[in-house]
Formats: C-alpha cells, sequence, structure tokens
C-alpha cells in the first residue's frame, strides 16, 4: 500500500485553516466552554496520580509541542497540585533526554510539595517558592534557564492583566527561538462581566489582554493561529506564542 503520510497531514492542514472561517464550529466550541468553565471542567483530570487541572485537549497538543521542540527545561509559573509538573517531566521522560522542569509559585503548599517530590517523575523537577515578579525569583530562574539550550515558559499562576504582562516581560525573553512561551487561562475573557465574584481578575483584566499588550511590545513572538483552530476547546486561546 502507497504510504500515503504525506497527504495526511496536508490535508490535515487544509482542513485546519478551514476552521477560522466556520463560524457555527466556533461558536459551539465556545459555548462549550463558557458552560464547562462555569462548572469546573478542568478540575476533573489527574496526570499519573496527581490532578493536573487542565482541558485534556491543552495537554494533548503540548505533547505534540514538547515532542516538536524537544525543550530540556519547561518552566512553569503555578504549581497547584503539581500534576502539570509531572505532565512536563513524564514527556521530557519520554523523549529520553535529560530535560528539566522548573515549576515557581508564591505558595507551595506542604502536601502538594510532598506528593510531587514522592513522585517517580520528581527527579526531573524542581520547585521554587516565591512570587514569579520578585527580583531573587527572577535571578534564580535566570541562573537556572542558563544552564540549558532549548526553552519553553508556561504562564499559569495569578491571571491578571499587569501579572501576566510582567510575567511576560519577565520570562518570555528566556524562551529560545523556534519553542513557545504558553499563556494559559485567557479563556477568562471569554466568559460574562463580573464573572469571577472572588478572583482579582475579570473579562478585560485577563492573561488575554496581557497577551494583546506584550505582543504590540514585543515582535519576537506570533500566535501560533493554527494550534487554536486545532483545538478549539482550549483554556489558552490566543495564548500559545511561538518565537521566531
Amino acid at each position: 500500500m502507497k504510504d500515503d503520510h504525506d497527504q495526511f497531514l496536508k490535508a490535515r492542514k487544509q482542513r485546519l485553516q478551514s476552521v477560522e472561517g466556520n463560524s457555527e464550529l466556533i461558536d459551539s466550541a465556545q459555548a462549550f466552554l463558557k458552560q464547562c468553565h462555569h462548572d469546573d471542567y478542568s478540575y476533573n483530570f489527574d496526570w499519573m496520580g496527581l490532578p493536573v487541572i487542565q482541558y485534556p485537549q491543552d495537554l494533548l497538543v503540548m505533547q505534540e509541542i514538547i515532542w516538536r521542540v524537544k525543550p530540556d527545561l519547561i518552566i512553569e509559573m503555578g504549581i497547584a497540585r503539581g500534576g502539570s509538573l509531572v505532565f512536563y517531566a513524564s514527556m521530557l521522560e519520554l523523549l529520553g533526554s535529560e530535560g528539566r522542569v522548573l515549576g515557581i509559585d508564591v505558595d507551595i503548599r506542604e502536601h502538594n510539595k510532598r506528593r510531587v517530590l514522592d513522585h517517580p517523575m520528581s527527579k526531573r523537577i524542581e520547585m521554587i517558592e516565591g512570587s514569579s515578579l520578585d527580583s531573587d525569583t527572577h535571578r534564580r530562574v535566570k541562573e537556572i534557564a542558563h544552564q540549558h539550550q532549548t526553552i519553553m515558559v508556561c504562564l499559569d499562576s495569578n491571571h491578571t492583566h499587569e501579572h501576566v504582562l510582567n510575567e511576560l516581560r519577565l520570562y518570555a525573553p528566556l524562551v529560545s527561538s523556534g519553542s513557545y512561551c504558553v499563556v494559559f487561562d485567557t479563556i477568562v475573557e471569554l466568559m460574562p462581566d463580573n464573572h469571577y465574584q472572588n478572583r482579582p481578575w475579570n473579562k478585560g483584566n485577563s492573561p488575554a489582554t496581557a497577551v494583546l499588550s506584550y505582543l504590540e511590545e514585543c515582535k519576537d513572538f506570533k500566535v501560533d493561529v493554527e494550534v487554536d483552530c486545532k483545538l478549539l476547546i482550549s483554556a489558552a486561546l490566543g495564548g500559545y506564542l511561538y518565537k521566531k
């Protein structure tokens, strides 16, 4: 049988390009996003035994990106319960490289820290407790980053415009050419006004608005629109930033 792999990939690319003009599909996806975000859909999943608090669709695309980019350091702002750290570490384990994962959080709760450190993937994980915007935290991250060649950054901590924009200014420059800075929870901008009653972020004050501001400042990155068309269901639409 003829090898049709290239033809398959070409058809996929054409299909993804058609998504931008498919308003019915996009509207349906966004309606689902709004409802499932309201119902805490992303809290329903584990990765290798730890809560991952991400959409499965985002994890699958992150796997694709990690396989393609082959980073030797993945930096994540926001640790929560540790599942994302373990996910990234397991992807690097599958690559068979010496890749490392660095997690930063202003408050690493002891029970979450213990579960990460007790996990088989902990051999690839390092954690720093402190604000990502603190000068000492930034210095320590830069010192670690300078020991690596191919770096990917994921921002998933405080979701206010100011905080995310400052994180982008500090950490996006660490991303290597051909890699990604992924800004999670741009989904905040899809939610109705005053949806977040007990949070400092909201529509108009979100990761999505921070991304737009940063892209006006920095021309090194562009939104990977093909990723958005592929995902449709994502907490990070418009947040997959590719470094040229």
